[in-house]
């Protein structure tokens, strides 16, 4: 492992870095803006530009590999003038649209220029060269030339990490342009990731542009639950809102980049149909109430079952959109607290869905199958369910995050479960399977709770509550914890976290995880 010495301070690093991974180590930025991690490395922007002594000239720093013993200036003079020259370069053609540019607030070029210049510009607005503006260039993105600076991540995403090679670079001089090629604009599902890399504001997000300036926004790592890949995302989001996800880098899971399907799967989950206040069928329609007499009455109608017909009578379906910690909550609850062993999982993805591609996209929509079968939940024992329904040994059936009647159709599940004498639903929205409820129950949102994910190869990563849920909505583990109290007069433990440590206790496919230590990468389970 080299050492150098970067603006005085001398640091150790891995071996093949380039300088501005071993100043990032030093914690020393060094401006750049063509330079990805995520992308091959063109040094076209110059911005890196420092000073690396016993070499004749400034070096760009995204190409040059750290070696032992090397010295490095990027505060010199040399390197405060190449910047100061570069940045009035990107300058003499830049609009003035930072009052209305989506950008503002996390532009690169607002900010270096902050950092690195604050000169008057020697270039009068009449003699700007004019381009286009508010280019609809397909999919999801909106591109404004004006504001380019030909840094060229965008061309490089679409050659390097798609392969599609939707847009380039046309012109000469200081008349080039971004565009897509004539007659071809961008139809591609992993589109924004273009919005997220480019450093200016020349590539922005329609549904995004003009919703809320990025400085109001919050920000909270989690995990997208659009399919069983996890990729790791931060929220972000402004009173009790989610404005939009961006990929979080997981070297395991997603690397930098995220699809544009899981990316806008959060506008599902602020629809007008979510639950807001515990229901309960009142003859024809469904009427409101509160949590202690929900409770009490899904725990009576569960004691007077259990002492009728057994406790096998009453059985869970658990969705595998549930978290590990809610999957592991109910089947305890059932498991000990009622005493039935009738639990099926439930993995279904809509069929008009996407199927695999060889990048990140899964075709199976459900974010933690993994986990439940981990648990020991499994999708199969469906089947018997539905006949112990039909042998009129099931009586009741709990559901957790799983809507049957869209699954099945419904007269497939009225033919399976319609004998059923009594259903509890917990979920965050009003669907087909709430309306043929006794009672409904609301619970929290996947932006709204702690909690965690397995992916299908089995890692384990965190989500973390960016908000709280509307109205009476609690948790999931919250909600089964107090059916629980309910049932046996025994505390139990409320959040995430406690109930992971008794997961990873009990469960053989959990041993040695912890939720604190997840991390922000996630861990595997068990092999």
């Amino acid at each position: 492992m080299p050492k150098l010495t970067i603006d005085g301070k001398e640091i150790e690093v891995a071996d093949g870095l380039n300088l501005i991974q071993a100043a990032d180590q030093a914690g020393i930025e060094i401006p750049h803006y063509c330079y990805h991690p995520g992308l091959s490395i063109v040094g076209n922007c110059r911005m890196c530009l420092v000073e690396v002594e016993k070499a004749p000239k400034l070096q760009i720093a995204c190409n040059t590999r750290v070696a032992e013993g090397m010295v490095v200036h990027t505060r010199s003079a040399r390197t405060r003038t190449a910047q100061k020259a570069v940045l009035e370069f990107l300058l003499i053609n830049h609009p003035i649209d930072c009052p209305v540019c989506d950008q503002a607030g996390e532009c690169k070029l607002q900010d270096y220029y902050m950092d690195y210049d604050q000169q008057p510009s020697r270039f009068s607005l009449g003699k700007k060269n004019k381009k286009g503006k508010a280019i609809d260039i397909g999919s999801d993105v909106m591109l404004d030339q004006e504001r380019c600076i030909l840094c060229a991540r965008c061309t490089r995403f679409f050659d390097e990490i798609t392969h599609t090679s939707e847009l380039a670079i046309f012109g000469r001089g200081d008349h080039n342009v971004i565009d897509h090629w004539p007659g071809k604009p961008i139809n591609n599902k992993y589109a924004v990731n273009v919005v997220d890399i480019c450093p200016v504001g020349a590539l922005t997000e329609k549904d995004f542009r003009f919703r809320m300036r990025v400085w109001y926004l919050h920000r909270t790592p989690s995990v997208c639950a659009g399919c069983e890949r996890g990729c790791s995302i931060d929220i972000h989001h402004h009173r009790g809102r989610v404005y939009r996800y961006k990929p979080r880098h997981n070297p395991d899971v997603n690397g930098y980049w995220m699809c544009d399907e899981g990316r806008h799967s959060f506008v599902a989950l602020q629809s007008e149909s979510r639950l807001t206040t515990p229901l309960f069928q009142s003859g024809d329609r469904m009427a409101a109430e509160g949590w202690q007499p929900a409770l009490e009455r899904a725990a009576a109608r569960i004691m007077e079952i259990g002492r009728t017909s057994g406790a096998n009578a009453i059985g869970a379906v658990i969705g595998a959109q549930a978290t590990n910690e809610e999957a592991y909550a109910l089947k305890r609850l059932v498991k000990t607290t009622i005493g039935s062993d009738r639990i099926a999982g439930l993995c279904w993805s809509p069929p008009d869905a996407s199927g695999d591609d060889n990048l990140l996209i899964r075709a199976n929509k459900n974010p933690n199958l993994r986990g439940l079968e981990a648990l020991g939940i499994s999708p199969q024992n469906l089947d018997q369910l539905s006949a112990s329904v039909a042998a009129g040994q099931l009586k009741m059936l709990i559901v957790l995050r799983a809507d049957l009647v869209r699954a099945l159709g419904e007269q497939e599940f009225l033919k399976r479960f319609g004998a059923l004498d009594y259903m509890l639903v917990l979920d965050t929205d009003a669907n087909e399977t709430g309306q043929m409820a006794n009672q409904l129950w609301p619970i929290a949102a996947f932006p709204e709770i702690d909690g965690s994910f397995t992916n299908f190869k089995g890692r384990v990563q965190r989500l973390q509550s960016a908000f709280a849920p509307p109205g009476q909505a609690l948790s999931a583990v919250e909600v089964i914890a107090r059916l629980g109290r309910q049932l046996d007069g025994n505390e139990r433990v409320g959040s995430a976290e406690a109930v992971f440590a008794e997961m990873a206790a009990e469960e053989p496919a959990f041993k040695g995880l912890s939720f604190g230590g997840l991390g922000p990468h996630g861990r595997d389970l068990v092999a």
